[in-house]
C-alpha cells in the first residue's frame, strides 16, 4: 500500500470514527486493529516457548506451499492430546507464527503435556472456503498419522480455531464428510474463538465486513450453504465450544443457534461470551483468567 494511499485510508477512517457513537466508533477500531493484524506478514522472529520445548516446522500435508504446519511439542511428550490450531486473517491473510496465534497458548498448554500444532492453509482468491475447509480436513489427517512421531495420541485431537479459522474448524467439525474424505478419523471437538460465519447465507444478508465477506464466499447461495458450519451440522458432528465477543452483534447469537440445532441433533455445545474485542479473544487465550481456565475445562473435558 502507498504511502499517499495509507493517509486517504486513515484520514477516511478518522473522518467515519467522528461521525459514529462512543460505542460503534469502539467496534470499527476494535475492527481495523483486527484487520492490520490479520494481515500482517509472518512473525519476524519464532514464538517464545517454555522451558525444554521444541518446534518442527513447516511439516508438509500437501502439495502447495501453503499446506504446512508447525509441531510445538512439550518438554517429554507422552502419549499427548493435540490441539490443532487455524489461524484467522479474512480468508485472504494471516500466518501460522503471526503475533497472538501461538506464544500465550503453547506457555498454557505446553507445561500441561499438550502438542501444539499451527496450521496453514490455501487462501483466497485462490481457493474457496469450502476448499480451505478441506486444507484443514487433510492436515488433521496427517497430524494423526504423524503422531505417534511426536509420542503424541492420535486418537485425542481437537481442532481450535480464531475467526476465519474459527469458522474453518467448526465447519470441519461439523461435517464428518469433511475429515472422512480426508482419510482422518474423527476429532474430539472443537473450540470456536469468535467466528461470525457459523451460518454463512445469514451473516451475507448483512456482513460485518461486506468487502471481506464478498471477496470470501462470493454471490451463490448454494456455496454459502456448503462452506456453513450451522447447515451441514448432522448428529456425526464433535461437541464445540464457540467463545464469542460480547462487543459484537453477530457472534454469540450464531453461536447459540448453532447450540440449538444440535440439541436437537443429541450433540453437545456450548456458547462462552466474553467482553474481549474479536482479536483479544485470541491473544489473551492462556494468559491467567477465568476465560483461559474455562476453555481449557472445555478442553480437557473432550481430550480426557
Amino acid at each position: 500500500m502507498t504511502p499517499t494511499l495509507l493517509f486517504r485510508t486513515g484520514l477516511l477512517a478518522c473522518v467515519l470514527l467522528a461521525t459514529l457513537p462512543p460505542l460503534a466508533a469502539q467496534t470499527f477500531r476494535e475492527r481495523l486493529q483486527d484487520r492490520r493484524e490479520a494481515s500482517r506478514q509472518p512473525a519476524a522472529r519464532a514464538p517464545t516457548l517454555p522451558a525444554g520445548a521444541r518446534a518442527i516446522r513447516d511439516v508438509a500435508y500437501g502439495d502447495d506451499p501453503r499446506q504446512r504446519f508447525d509441531v510445538y511439542l512439550p518438554a517429554q511428550p507422552k502419549n499427548a492430546p493435540i490441539l490443532l490450531f487455524v489461524h484467522g486473517g479474512g480468508w485472504a491473510n494471516g500466518n501460522k507464527d503471526n503475533p497472538g496465534v501461538v506464544e500465550n497458548k503453547a506457555a498454557y498448554w505446553l507445561p500441561k503435556g499438550y502438542i501444539l500444532v499451527s496450521t496453514n492453509y490455501r487462501l483466497r482468491p485462490d481457493t474457496a472456503p469450502l476448499d480451505q475447509a478441506r486444507d484443514i480436513a487433510r492436515a488433521l489427517a496427517t497430524v494423526q498419522k504423524r503422531a505417534p512421531e511426536w509420542n503424541g495420541d492420535a486418537s485425542r485431537v481437537l481442532l481450535m480455531g480464531h475467526s476465519a479459522g474459527a469458522h474453518l474448524a467448526a465447519l470441519v467439525g461439523a461435517s464428518s464428510t469433511l475429515w472422512r474424505e480426508a482419510g482422518a478419523t474423527k476429532p474430539r471437538g472443537v473450540v470456536s474463538l469468535d467466528s461470525g460465519a457459523l451460518d454463512v447465507p445469514q451473516t451475507m444478508q448483512r456482513p460485518p465486513l461486506p468487502g471481506v465477506y464478498q471477496r470470501a464466499f462470493g454471490k451463490d447461495r448454494n456455496d454459502w450453504i456448503a462452506a456453513s458450519p450451522y447447515h451441514q451440522l448432522t448428529r456425526d458432528a464433535v461437541p464445540m465450544l464457540f467463545v464469542c465477543s460480547s462487543r459484537r452483534k453477530d457472534a454469540c447469537p450464531q453461536g447459540r443457534a448453532m447450540a440449538e440445532k444440535a440439541k436437537t441433533l443429541s450433540v453437545a455445545m456450548d456458547v462462552l461470551p466474553e467482553d474481549l474485542s474479536h482479536g483479544e479473544v485470541n491473544r489473551t487465550l492462556g494468559l491467567p483468567s477465568a476465560y483461559t481456565e474455562a476453555v481449557d475445562a472445555f478442553v480437557q473435558r473432550q481430550l480426557k
